[in-house]
């Protein structure tokens, strides 16, 4: 959701709506990626280590974690970028507009982009591996 809306931003319409659903998705997206990854590497503990799905649960695993690092750069990027406007005593007379200092800026709009749809892709390709695991494999799925 806050890769769509950081795209809409972008590439649509630079609305405070879309600035603010980025970045306050965007964190709670990256602590739901985190939640994933641990639970995740807890159940997979107890599968086989020789199973044939194994390559299918690597790619699932790698596309987790490539994620949040991926949302994490992109939180401590901004987290700097920020930090870097804030007032001091020597640039307390300088005022700090509503504009978002990443997103507004013309020079990161090419790296954002690749950013946002490598994240798009990552979720659409890890939901895609985790669903192949469970439906065609039935991993860690318990019969009734």
């Amino acid at each position: 959701m806050s890769s769509a809306a950081g795209l809409l931003y972008l590439y649509w319409q630079p609305r405070a709506e879309l600035r603010t659903l980025v970045w306050w998705m965007l964190p709670l997206g990256w602590l739901g990626v985190g939640a994933a990854i641990g639970t995740g590497l807890i159940a997979q503990a107890g599968l086989p280590p020789q199973a044939p799905y194994r390559s299918l649960l690597n790619w699932h695993i790698s596309s987790g974690l490539t994620l949040l690092i991926l949302y994490a750069g992109l939180l401590y990027v901004r987290w700097l970028r920020r930090h870097k406007r804030k007032p001091t005593k020597h640039n307390v007379s300088q005022p700090v507009d509503s504009a978002d200092p990443l997103l507004d800026d013309p020079n990161a709009r090419w790296w954002l982009t690749l950013l946002f749809l490598l994240g798009i892709g990552l979720v659409v390709a890890s939901g895609w591996n985790g669903g192949r695991l469970v439906y065609e494999w039935g991993v860690n799925v318990r019969a009734f």
